[in-house]
């Protein structure tokens, strides 16, 4: 939402503008951020104010709190009502939503939106925020919205993220910096939980990098001893025997956290048997059922044989481009193998890749291999993690083969859009030619992209 929205008069509008309102909403829509008929000013910020008008009877109409304000055995007399701990452009979509019943909302004042219905209990603004972010919440922001709704008291909200982190907890600590801004009692939340789906070494990186933030903030000396003090009781939450051995020396060893007991301990645990019961917890983190069923679509009808040059198309590769209606996570491709490969050696080593197309930001990708067996069915090829797939967001997935000329299957009679129903919700891909390669919309690889929900 731009600022220069803010304040604007609509003095310029024609003189009978109610017969072409031909509902209630529209006509109060005419009315939001309109100085027509405006009986009060929200003068709304710190540093920078907006004068925003309004309308009493609209805004009674919609709070409690208003009603007193205006109305009450002590209401203001004033008619301009300073607000200096609201966000305005947060406060012009909390009226937009009052003149409307809709509102122009993003990730940035999502929060700020709650806190504003909080404090003018609007509870069907805190809904209509709710099911924004069911829809929207994405690795950028689960971390700092975890903190907003743990701040706000919304234990729905804090949930939800949560159950987002846990499923996307590696590009969610890592992708921006918000993981290193968190308060020690949300960190702790985060690492008692059974569900991560992250490498523990990974993890316990995060974790360091927040010890470095915190020693900053509180203006400690960088140093082991101070590290593992600000981490007080979050430290026994890491699960260092679900490290390798590998991971264990050149990390946590390294970065001389642990006391020799402790060391010693855990090289006990992981050298001997029966493992020796040892204060860490070694309870895996990933549940089996994270992220659901997972599904499959198809965007060929048939498979023909053709000659496939891999050779001359190693670098290049084969690419489409896609766009969902929903957010999913994809977890690999389904791809043609040759019709009939070498005995001795009938490997196919792939790389795959997944970018979001307008900032060729890479997603995900994963260096692997297949072993075809001739038939034209697909073959399985997937990610490290499943990689997060935004609502209606272009997308370009490629895959390298690195193999000689050979006859291969290729898929031909394509779709641009395939649409089918998962409990009662429809999810439709779409398919763009990427203009380069033989592969396309209507022919070539990636037939098959598999995902979860």
């Amino acid at each position: 939402m731009d600022v220069d929205l803010i304040n604007k008069s609509n003095k310029s509008v024609i003189e009978k503008w109610q017969p072409t309102k031909e509902t209630i909403r529209k006509r109060f829509s005419f009315l939001f951020n309109n100085e027509k008929f405006s009986d009060v000013y929200f003068i709304v910020g710190k540093e920078k104010q907006h004068r925003i008008p309004a309308h009493k009877l609209v805004l009674v109409a919609a709070s409690d709190v208003f009603e007193t304000m205006f109305f009450g055995s002590l209401a203001t007399k004033s008619n301009e009502i300073e607000l200096p701990d609201v966000e305005p452009l947060a406060f012009l979509a909390f009226l937009e939503f009052i003149y409307s019943d809709d509102a122009k909302i993003d990730q940035n004042i999502v929060m700020p939106i709650i806190y504003i219905a909080k404090k003018y209990n609007v509870p069907a603004l805190n809904k209509y925020c709710e099911n924004y972010l069911k829809k929207n919440i994405d690795s950028h922001h689960a971390v700092l919205l975890l903190m907003q709704a743990r701040f706000l008291d919304e234990p729905e909200l804090a949930d939800m993220c949560l159950e987002y982190i846990d499923r996307n907890a590696t590009s969610a600590f890592f992708a921006v910096d918000d993981f290193i801004d968190l308060d020690l009692d949300t960190l702790i939340e985060i690492l008692k939980r059974d569900t991560l789906h992250i490498e523990e070494s990974k993890l316990y990186e995060a974790v360091l990098a927040w010890t470095k933030a915190e020693c900053a903030r509180k203006q400690l000396p960088l140093s082991p001893d101070n590290q593992r003090l600000i981490l007080g009781s979050a430290f026994k939450l890491i699960r260092f025997p679900l490290m390798t051995l590998e991971e264990f020396h050149s990390g946590p060893v390294q970065s001389e956290l642990l006391t020799h007991h402790e060391i010693g301990e855990l090289m006990s645990y992981f050298t001997t048997y029966p493992k020796p019961s040892i204060e860490f917890s070694d309870v895996p983190r990933h549940c089996e059922n994270l992220y659901g069923k997972e599904l499959a679509v198809s965007r060929f009808r048939h498979a023909n044989q053709v000659i496939w040059d891999y050779d001359k198309r190693t670098t290049e590769g084969d690419s489409i481009r896609f766009m969902v209606n929903r957010r999913i996570f994809v977890v690999g491709f389904g791809l043609y193998g040759a019709v009939s490969s070498p005995a001795q050696d009938n490997k196919f080593d792939v790389d795959i890749q997944i970018l979001r197309t307008e900032t060729n930001e890479v997603c995900g990708s994963n260096a692997t291999s297949f072993r075809p067996n001739g038939s034209c069915r697909t073959y399985d090829v997937r990610f490290k993690e499943p990689i997060e797939i935004l609502s209606n967001t272009n997308y370009t997935a490629s895959v390298v083969i690195k193999r000689p000329n050979t006859y291969a299957w290729c898929g031909h009679k394509g779709e641009s859009e395939v649409t089918f129903d998962f409990n009662g919700e429809s999810i439709t891909f779409q398919f763009a030619s990427t203009g380069t390669g033989v592969t396309d919309v209507d022919k070539g690889q990636i037939p098959v992209f598999m995902f979860y929900t």
